[in-house]
């Protein structure tokens, strides 16, 4: 029978295996991280005669994902200490609650193979919990592999959840060995298999990097402009001028954009405070600054930027959840955080969908409308912000481009990043501001997941970020011209366009999805032999 000091042990040793792969963007400590939870797990299982075993397997599990969530995204807490500990509190809460669920499962069957069901079960929470309200998908398992990308060039098939599956494959494979081999060398069948299990995949992605052509093609060629304007937005971004910023933004790209210039990318909100009402879009007047000083100067340029817009309602219209009281009776509106494509003739709008809960929007609005007020929304408003049902792209019918206008968050969700690409995206800009978080892990380890976008689709991105890092990333998940953080910078460079979609660009997340079904199907077994004699 193990101590209680050992049961701790083992839950702060997969703690710091789990933080580690974000601190230390080391992937190799994931395919260690669970191995000493599931000797807890183990051990607790076999004393059937201990009291509160359940909860005291939920305690120490508990106390393991609660290390790992505040050690990895700690830095939620300068936008939102409200918000970061609802987050660390309900996240590692959905994590305790699969993994007792799991036990409880395993248990109950009593066969040695019922130990893999860990990994649908786990595959089918992340799913999950990227398509709900208290939605957060930061912590999951394979996008530890965004700091090492050369690894995962098979995610084009399989999407991050093929990364989960790996590393939860390893990690059980590992435990299992162990429990069967306690004394085991380093040359003997078991270690090899642990080994082949880790390099055997890795070999594979170096196989498809070497052979998988670059895209080249000179009639897909986009000369493409980032702006990272570096304007604080705790105490200057909401507070200036815009008149002001727009100034120092004309002088910033002088001499960059030219008649060569397809595109001009600038950051999330970077139009703020200028009541741009969607009703009135072609007569905004910030609009007309861009095009008198300088698409009426580079006729070909279309410029894709960030705003704050509103559209209003009235009664006979169809009130979002997230429609606000106008001062006038019987007129409502909605907030958005908007993407727009400026060019010389139209305007084409995209509505930020995937919203920060209890930042940018309050989790079950139908529920909940009545404390709204408390979502701090990052842009300088107070309620929940409106969202569109479906994506939208930029479209250029005369370079047969689509564009991708994906707005800060929505960058970190690998399934709801190709509704774009089957909408027709053949390229992708991420526009963001993650200045809120200030110089922390937090706007890298954001960069490094647009990396894990760009091999999915297989499509290259622009990155504008307010205050950094802004950058380029080709379609291999490789950055470059990154700029450094809070520095005022302008990169240039020509991207290229890429119609050939991938197979879960085609596809989606199969893997998440068939195991969010078999999921669904275990619960209904726990049920039934929880009352099965």
């Amino acid at each position: 029978m193990q101590k209680k000091s050992n049961y701790l042990i083992l839950s702060f040793l997969s703690a710091i295996l789990l933080s580690a792969g974000w601190i230390l963007h080391l992937s190799i400590f994931i395919f260690f991280a669970f191995v000493p939870l599931l000797q807890l797990e183990d051990g607790l299982s076999k004393q059937l005669d201990l009291p509160k075993r359940k909860l005291k397997l939920f305690g120490y599990s508990y106390l393991t994902f609660l290390i790992w969530n505040i050690a990895t995204t700690w830095w939620v807490s300068l936008a939102s200490f409200g918000g970061a500990c609802a987050a660390f509190i309900f996240n590692s809460l959905f994590m305790s609650i699969v993994f007792v669920f799991f036990s409880n499962l395993k248990n109950r069957i009593n066969h040695p193979m019922a130990i893999w069901l860990f990994i649908p079960l786990w595959i089918g929470y992340e799913f999950l919990h990227t398509i709900w309200d208290l939605s957060w998908s930061w912590l999951i398992l394979g996008n530890v592999f965004a700091f090492n990308t050369n690894w995962i060039q098979w995610f084009e098939f399989t999407g991050t959840s093929g990364g989960t599956l790996w590393a939860l494959f390893v990690n059980i494979l590992i435990f299992t060995i162990l429990k069967k081999n306690p004394s085991l060398k380093i040359n003997s069948k078991p270690i090899l298999k642990i080994a082949a299990s880790i390099i055997v995949p890795i070999l594979i992605s170096y196989l498809i990097y070497s052979v998988r052509p670059r895209l080249s093609n000179p009639q897909d060629k986009l000369h493409t402009v980032v702006v990272q304007p570096n304007i604080d937005p705790y105490n200057a971004k909401f507070v200036m001028d815009f008149e002001m910023q727009f100034a120092k933004f004309l002088n910033l790209i002088k001499g960059k954009v030219t008649d060569k210039t397809d595109y001009l990318v600038l950051p999330e909100t970077f139009i703020i405070g200028q009541g741009m009402d969607e009703g009135y879009i072609n007569e905004n007047e910030t609009l007309q600054w861009f095009r008198d000083s300088l698409i009426k100067k580079f006729p070909k340029l279309k410029i894709v930027v960030g705003a704050d817009s509103y559209r209003f309602f009235t009664n006979k219209d169809v009130i979002s959840s997230t429609a606000r009281p106008y001062q006038e009776p019987g007129v409502y509106y909605d907030s958005y955080n908007t993407a727009l494509q400026i060019d010389a003739n139209t305007v084409q709008l995209y509505h930020k969908s995937k919203l920060v809960p209890g930042v940018e929007r309050m989790p079950f609005p139908w529920l909940l409308k009545p404390l709204e007020g408390l979502a701090i929304e990052m842009g300088g408003t107070f309620g929940s912000l409106g969202t569109q049902n479906e994506r939208s792209v930029f479209t250029d019918t005369l370079s047969a481009t689509n564009i991708a206008p994906i707005i800060c968050y929505e960058s970190v969700y690998s399934d709801f990043v190709t509704e774009y690409v089957r909408k027709g995206a053949n390229i992708i800009f991420i526009i963001t501001n993650d200045g809120w978080w200030g110089n922390t892990p937090g706007h890298v380890q954001h960069l490094n997941y647009a990396k894990l976008r760009a091999i999915e689709n297989r499509l290259q991105i622009a990155r504008s970020a307010n205050t950094g890092i802004s950058c380029f990333i080709n379609e291999f998940g490789e950055i470059s011209e990154a700029t450094n953080y809070w520095q005022e910078a302008v990169i240039v460079k020509d991207l290229y366009k890429n119609n050939h979609h991938t197979f879960f660009s085609k596809f989606g997340d199969l893997l998440a999805y068939s195991c969010t079904v078999i999921s669904i199907l275990l619960i209904f077994l726990a049920i039934i032999l929880k009352f099965k004699k």
